[in-house]
């Protein structure tokens, strides 16, 4: 039977506590996720490295945050500066 409640923690049993396996739960489900292409628009940029991005559409490859392409200290930068958030 697989885990439902752990989900991807599953894999370190009782160790380490709750409080960070949850978080890291949080964590690598965002850094797996599909996010959306600043160039083409479509779902499919994925993290390759740390901090790596790439469009498996179109090959755009950027720099971003660690886990996520665009962290919140980006998007306020990109308020201020007036690019589209």
């Amino acid at each position: 039977m697989r885990t439902k409640k752990v989900k991807v923690a599953g894999r370190y049993g009782p160790r380490y506590g709750l409080r960070v396996r949850r978080s890291l739960i949080k964590i690598e489900e965002a850094q797996r996720r599909k996010y959306i292409c600043k160039r083409c628009g479509k779902k499919s940029v994925k993290r390759t490295g740390t901090g790596i991005w790439e469009c498996r559409s179109c090959g755009y490859k950027f720099a971003g945050g660690t886990y996520v392409p665009r962290t919140p200290a980006m998007k306020i930068v990109d308020q201020s500066v007036g690019l589209k958030p």
